[in-house]
């Protein structure tokens, strides 16, 4: 089984966790490894454990606010401005709205790390 990071060194995107040596990982894949890798927890408890800290980061960056996680790495929210695109298909100009994106910035440690 590969070695799974502690939570706070995992990269979190909507509904599953990137960790680099192992592609994709969703959100029941993470729990079932966090359980077997932790017999004595209930299996309910790791659940909300990450329910919880994936709410709190969601949470924050709806607010604007930055999330930093030493040694792993930084989100914050960007704002895009409006724009004209094209439609690929038809070559049409296409008013962009405004919008604001999720923005994750690797820390020292994480980038040294995946550079052994």
């Amino acid at each position: 089984m590969v070695d799974l990071l502690p939570l706070s060194m995992q990269g979190i995107y909507r509904n599953f966790l990137v960790l680099p040596w192992v592609g994709p990982v969703t959100r029941s894949e993470l729990i079932a490894r966090l359980a077997a890798k932790n017999p004595a927890l209930y299996h309910r408890d790791i659940e909300r454990l990450v329910a919880t800290i994936l709410d709190e980061i969601g949470g924050a960056l709806e607010r604007g606010d930055r999330v930093e996680l030493r040694g792993f790495g930084a989100f914050s929210v960007r704002e895009r401005k409006a724009r004209v695109g094209r439609n690929p298909r038809t070559g049409a100009s296409v008013d962009v709205a405004e919008k604001r994106v999720p923005f994750f910035k690797m820390g020292k440690g994480m980038r040294e790390r995946l550079n052994r």
